[in-house]
């Protein structure tokens, strides 16, 4: 899977340019995040599928695993509050004439 990309402008860009451009950034790191939580259950699924593995091992598996879905759940937090504040305290001109 490729790396997301933003384009730049060399020119300035306008307020609605600026708000979908973070609006933008805030659905590609959701897009990346929910690659890391699909990762995180093929590593899951392949441990359970293997002969052999220990209770032990996969608890430890399963701590990692947790741990990698609480650190995706605070930056789906931090996510939420950047589009609150876009959405909350961005100027939005009237399109009113």
């Amino acid at each position: 899977m490729s790396s997301p990309t933003i384009s730049t402008s060399p020119n300035p860009i306008s307020m609605s340019q600026a708000i979908t451009d973070l609006v933008e950034s805030i659905a590609l790191e959701e897009t990346s995040l929910s690659c890391i939580l699909a990762a995180e259950a093929q590593k899951i699924q392949k441990v359970l599928s293997m002969d052999g593995v220990g209770l032990e091992q996969i608890m430890g598996v399963n701590d990692t695993v947790m741990s990698m879905v609480q650190t995706v759940n605070d930056l789906e937090h931090t996510l939420r509050d950047k589009l609150e504040f876009i959405s909350n305290n961005l100027y939005y001109p009237s399109r009113e004439s």
